[in-house]
């Protein structure tokens, strides 16, 4: 037979497993969100490593925007791009993860906001 010991301990490793795989799932989903970027201009979104989880995409605009993975709107070069923001309405999954931050420049007229980890 099993002492209370024993029981408490497997109840506590039971929550600690629960813990962790909630913690998966909202980093998966996305832990915080940009406000509203709107125009043609390079916003530091993130300036920490981190994962990219979902793009908002509610005004398309008339042309794409880019998402990169740096930690300064100054390092967000071509060669830091990871993904292209279509000018097209709706919510993207990207799920991606970042070493250096995020960095987000919105195409003409667009409205977009990022969900991020």
């Amino acid at each position: 037979m099993a002492s209370l010991d024993d029981l408490l301990t497997a109840t506590k490793n039971v929550v600690t497993a629960l813990n962790s795989e909630s913690q998966t799932t909202i980093n998966l989903a996305g832990a915080r969100n940009s406000l509203s970027l709107a125009g043609a201009t390079t916003t530091l979104v993130s300036a920490i490593p981190g994962r990219v989880c979902v793009v908002s995409i509610i005004v398309a605009g008339s042309s794409t925007g880019t998402i990169y993975d740096a930690s300064t709107t100054a390092t967000a070069t071509s060669a830091r791009a990871i993904a292209t923001i279509p000018n097209t309405v709706g919510v993207f999954t990207l799920n991606f993860p970042v070493a250096y931050g995020i960095v987000v420049t919105t195409g003409t007229g667009m409205t977009a906001a990022i969900s991020y980890s």
